[in-house]
């Protein structure tokens, strides 16, 4: 799996009033980040086509964002259930040993033994780490930890992890 070219930083939930407004759940860790976008990407098919950013405010764990060429509520409500993108170009560097979601999603998982755990579906935020839901016949949840989580391999899509700390979580094996 490629590494991805856009990252999805929100999710339109509804129109915010009658002049074109989003109300955009952001799926970053900062909800401020907006502040330093310009523009965002709305996916067309395979194309994604940038949208300049005209204004933006924030409302509780909401950003409400006006996008350039939406002008009224009907307009604004085509955006519901979308999510706005950024090119990876855009996204902020992150701190050694952490990864983007989505070059997270879809990595093959396997132990330090060599034996296929599955691939990762989803990553699940716990607070003290996250979580990596891996599946293949069976669901597995592996802490994201370094003792356990030995290699992320975001260009060959691979993970390892140190079985000897899963001891007790994985399936027996066929």
């Amino acid at each position: 799996m490629p590494v991805r070219k856009y990252l999805s930083v929100g999710y339109v939930t509804k129109p915010q009033g009658i002049k074109g407004e989003i109300r955009v759940k952001p799926l970053t860790d900062d909800m401020y980040r907006f502040d330093d976008l310009d523009e965002v990407f709305l996916k067309r098919q395979d194309r994604y086509v940038p949208v300049k950013i005209q204004r933006r405010r924030y409302a509780k764990d909401f950003v409400i964002l006006k996008l350039e060429g939406f002008e009224d509520r009907n307009q604004a409500e085509t955006l519901r259930g979308e999510y706005l993108w950024i090119s990876r170009e855009q996204a902020r560097p992150l701190p050694k040993d952490t990864y983007f979601i989505a070059d997270i999603v879809g990595c093959r998982v396997e132990t330090c033994a060599g034996r296929f755990l599955g691939y990762v579906t989803g990553v699940l935020h716990t607070g003290s780490n996250d979580v990596y839901v891996v599946k293949d016949k069976e669901e597995v949840l592996i802490p994201a930890l370094k003792k356990v989580v030995v290699d992320v391999d975001v260009e060959n899509s691979k993970i390892v992890v140190n079985h000897e700390e899963l001891e007790g979580l994985l399936p027996d094996e066929d």
